[in-house]
């Protein structure tokens, strides 16, 4: 099972342009992309992540903006996991 963010990993995550759900113990970001094919290929390539690591995002995706939110079900809330997956998103996007 995951670990708990720890009170660091989360300011940085915050830090880094990721912001707390209202009501979860979870963050959310928005990523604007130039047209729908490179939102599209940004997922495919966190995907292949999600998968390697058996953690995957609630993502929403609309043309050209994906708005995803992490969290951790299994512990009911944020998770290292969760850290590690924003990080690699944020890398990914450029």
């Amino acid at each position: 099972m995951a670990a708990p963010i720890s009170d660091t990993d989360k300011s940085a995550i915050l830090n880094a342009g990721w912001i707390a759900v209202d009501g979860r113990d979870a963050i959310e970001k928005e990523f604007v992309f130039g047209d729908f094919i490179m939102a599209f290929a940004w997922m495919t390539q966190v995907a292949i992540y999600a998968e390697k690591w058996n953690h995957h995002p609630e993502w929403f995706n609309v043309y050209k903006t994906v708005r995803v939110v992490l969290t951790t079900h299994d512990i009911g809330g944020l998770s290292e996991l969760d850290a590690k997956l924003a990080r690699k998103m944020d890398a990914l996007a450029g």
